[in-house]
């Protein structure tokens, strides 16, 4: 495995940024300059190995994780029963 000069911090955010269906590994990429490879390599060495199993089989082949493959280019999705945060405080219907 290449060495990685992450803090704890930044592998939190790493590790939560690979988890979300709609953040692309260009997204991370750009910001922490890990390719999806070395994404891989880090989730394989700080999650359990059935946490990265299950990562890897929800990840591989998801077209939200690889910009070229998005059918939208801009935009996040938003489920229509999502609520609206206000004040850090979640809002009541």
């Amino acid at each position: 495995m290449t060495e990685l000069h992450l803090s704890d911090l930044e592998k939190d955010r790493v590790i939560e940024m690979a988890w979300e269906d709609r953040t692309t590994f260009d997204a991370i990429l750009l910001q922490f300059g890990l390719k999806e490879q070395q994404v891989i390599e880090l989730m394989r060495v700080e999650l359990k190995l059935s946490s990265f199993r299950r990562w890897r089989k929800r990840v591989q082949g998801r077209k939200t994780k690889h910009e070229k493959l998005r059918d939208f280019k801009e935009g996040r999705f938003k489920c229509s029963r999502q609520r609206q945060i206000n004040n850090n405080k979640i809002s009541k219907r």
